[in-house]
């Protein structure tokens, strides 16, 4: 065998080993339908939570949650990746008459499509990229959420020594005058969340959350408790907290609620349905009917 060097820290994720779901309610699980399902084309969960009152939709090896009730939007810009973006375009352009009296909107981008779902969350939709998203094909690589300027700094502390998550900060050029930051937080792999400076006012939390799994599962738990952030004691395998803080001042930087699960929660890299789209009955060929997250 030829001597061979690798970057071995190009494989490290850090605590936080997967970002799992996204949490959202809705008010309407016909119109999700058509936006989740038809649209984006994604797959509703046939095991778990199949009812009427909340949809479960897989896309890879994560999720989205939607309750229904009075209506969240998270405070920033979901990023997909399906497989093909003229499909995706095609159906989201058929769905467009179903959603005429709400937020829907989509635009194809330099960098994707940017589509806003019935009641004004936004998304990043990609096709696969190596570079960017390693071997997702299906699946939710990142969240940004919107901050105030200041903070960037900040909240990649508080990840770094709270959560032992890596954290990184640069120059985002998105507020008025050029100097905005923007902080990488590693929540799986390449998989991120990213906290965006902007001048934009910001918006009021509502009760949407984010589902992460921590390798080191009682060492943030403790350091949370000693800062008074623990919001809810779940069961064995969970804790919740919602705020992101200066360390020295306590000031509340970001509010999110963090769903937090240990690699020994029974429900952890639980095996996803994920359905081919482009499968239709008018043009079936047998074996395709299911797809991979990941990259061949």
């Amino acid at each position: 065998m030829q001597d061979q060097t690798f970057d071995r820290a190009e494989e490290d994720t850090g605590n936080i080993v997967h970002l799992e779901h996204v949490n959202v309610c809705i008010s309407n699980q016909e119109l999700s339908t058509h936006f989740y399902i038809s649209g984006l084309g994604y797959t509703r969960d046939p095991f778990l939570n199949t009812g009427a009152r909340l949809m479960w939709v897989n896309c890879g090896r994560s999720q989205f949650h939607l309750p229904t009730g009075t209506p969240d939007v998270l405070r920033g810009t979901i990023g997909l990746v399906v497989p093909d973006r003229a499909q995706l375009l095609d159906r989201l352009t058929q769905v467009k008459n179903y959603l005429g009296d709400t937020k829907f909107t989509f635009r194809e981008s330099n960098d994707g499509v940017e589509a806003t779902c019935p009641w004004g969350n936004r998304f990043n939709v990609h096709t696969p990229d190596a570079g960017r998203f390693g071997r997702i094909v299906l699946g939710i690589p990142y969240i940004t959420f919107d901050v105030r300027p200041g903070t960037a700094d900040r909240i990649a502390r508080f990840y770094r020594e709270v959560i032992q998550a890596p954290a990184e900060v640069s120059s985002n050029g998105h507020s008025s005058n050029g100097n905005g930051r923007e902080a990488r937080v590693t929540v799986g792999d390449k998989q991120y969340f990213y906290f965006r400076e902007t001048d934009k006012p910001e918006v009021a939390y509502d009760r949407h959350h984010v589902q992460i799994y921590l390798a080191d599962f009682s060492g943030p738990y403790r350091k949370l408790m000693e800062l008074g952030l623990i919001t809810m004691e779940t069961n064995q395998y969970e804790y919740r907290f919602k705020d992101v803080i200066d360390l020295d001042t306590r000031e509340v930087l970001f509010t999110v609620e963090h769903e937090t699960r240990s690699m020994t929660n029974p429900m952890f890299l639980r095996p996803l349905v994920n359905r081919n789209p482009a499968a239709t009955n008018r043009d079936y060929k047998p074996g395709h009917d299911s797809m991979s997250w990941a990259m061949a």
